[in-house]
């Protein structure tokens, strides 16, 4: 348990499933008031319902993080309900289905850029307005080793994910004095809802669980835990840093090549 989380308003965009309803769980379990943001409002409802039978309070807010409105207003109806906004973990991305640089389309590269790196620049303007108004807060962006390593057929999503590790350390740069922390989470392969769909995940999921020093692919479980210590007051002097939580395959692995 995190004591230091009681009591601390806490934002998870992409909400409905996956590490965000995995975060937005631990965060709950360790007493704080949640927002639930995510396009698909019926989804976050259903998480807010889990947070409510445990005893905690939750807010939904449907917003879509690639429209600056949308993303203002979020921020708004959450100081406005609360009072304030201590955490912030930018999850909101998408992933699509992979294929070669030169057999991707425009739609692809837009639809990808607007939700993944808009999007997560959105989420840290008006989150970081309002923490400096109030004197600090935390921020995690949820990046990827797909942001490190390479793999064909990845180079569009990987360049997103490039983009948030960039953005995570140039905020924790800027803003560090103002008592802001902000760091990004990169997960190995994780087996959920927006993966399931993605032909060659099983192919992906198999080479992380034979070549990652732990021989294991990585949970949600895994991944809401690191938020929530990241948030807390244990990782104080920690800010500007990407984690990885990736059963270690990072450092052995150079790539696939085909």
């Amino acid at each position: 348990m995190y004591e230091d989380l009681e009591g601390k308003v806490a934002l998870v965009t992409g909400g409905s499933f996956g590490i965000g309803r995995t975060t937005i769980l631990e965060y709950a379990k360790n007493k704080a008031k949640v927002a639930i943001a995510d396009i698909n409002e019926a989804g976050a409802e259903a998480v807010a319902d889990e947070v409510r039978a445990m005893g905690g309070e939750a807010l939904v807010i449907k917003a879509d993080v690639s429209k600056s409105a949308e993303v203002k207003a979020m921020v708004a109806s959450i100081v406005e309900h609360y009072g304030r906004l201590d955490i912030a973990f930018n999850n909101a991305g998408i992933d699509l289905d992979h294929t070669y640089l030169a057999d991707a389309d425009e739609n692809m590269f837009d639809t990808l850029m607007a939700v993944n790196v808009k999007g997560v620049w959105l989420c840290l303007k008006y989150e970081i307005e309002q923490m400096m108004k109030q004197g600090g807060g935390v921020i995690v962006n949820t990046a990827s080793i797909a942001g490190v390593v390479s793999s064909p057929k990845m180079g569009i999503y990987g360049a997103t994910k490039h983009a948030v590790v960039g953005l995570t350390k140039t905020a924790a740069v800027e803003y560090g004095r103002k008592g802001i922390r902000v760091n990004s989470v990169s997960a190995g392969p994780i087996k959920t809802l927006a993966s399931a769909g993605i032909g060659d995940f099983k192919k992906i999921l198999d080479e992380v669980s034979s070549n990652a020093p732990l021989r294991r692919n990585v949970t949600i479980e895994d991944v809401g835990n690191t938020g929530a210590f990241l948030c807390s007051d244990l990782a104080a002097g920690i800010t500007g840093e990407n984690i990885y939580v990736d059963s270690g395959y990072n450092i052995v692995s150079m790539g696939v090549v085909e």
